[in-house]
């Protein structure tokens, strides 16, 4: 069975950093795409950031370019969102999501976490 638990949400002013945690089992982490995708209220879903297992390459929106770095470490299964220089237009439930396979989308993935939600406000 595949999961996907993300952690290290909360409450953070603007300027201030935080980092999301995503452990991950029940697939092959070197053989997928994993990502962190976020819904602001009132808004859909958007990728934020993805990297491909297989060779490591990142993808990031340009919202959070130069402010976000997502990496992972395969002997944790886990990946991470390093999240910088927060702004309030960050605020939203950030969502964990694989793609087993050698997929080079961030788009559209087949398992998901539960969400974490981040909130940046002074």
């Amino acid at each position: 069975e595949v999961q996907l638990v993300e952690s290290g949400g909360g409450l953070v002013q603007p300027g201030g950093s935080l980092k999301l945690s995503c452990v991950t089992s029940g697939f092959t982490f070197e053989n997928a795409a994993i990502g962190w995708f976020r819904q602001a209220p009132g808004k859909e879903r958007e990728p934020v950031a993805c990297i491909f297992s297989d060779d490591l390459n990142t993808y990031y929106d340009n919202s959070v370019k130069g402010r976000f770095t997502i990496s992972s470490d395969s002997a944790e299964n886990t990946v991470y969102l390093q999240m910088n220089s927060l702004k309030t237009e960050d605020t939203a439930d950030y969502y964990c999501a694989a793609e087993v396979g050698t997929t080079k989308s961030c788009i559209a993935y087949a398992y998901w976490g539960l969400g974490t939600q981040v909130n940046v406000s002074s």
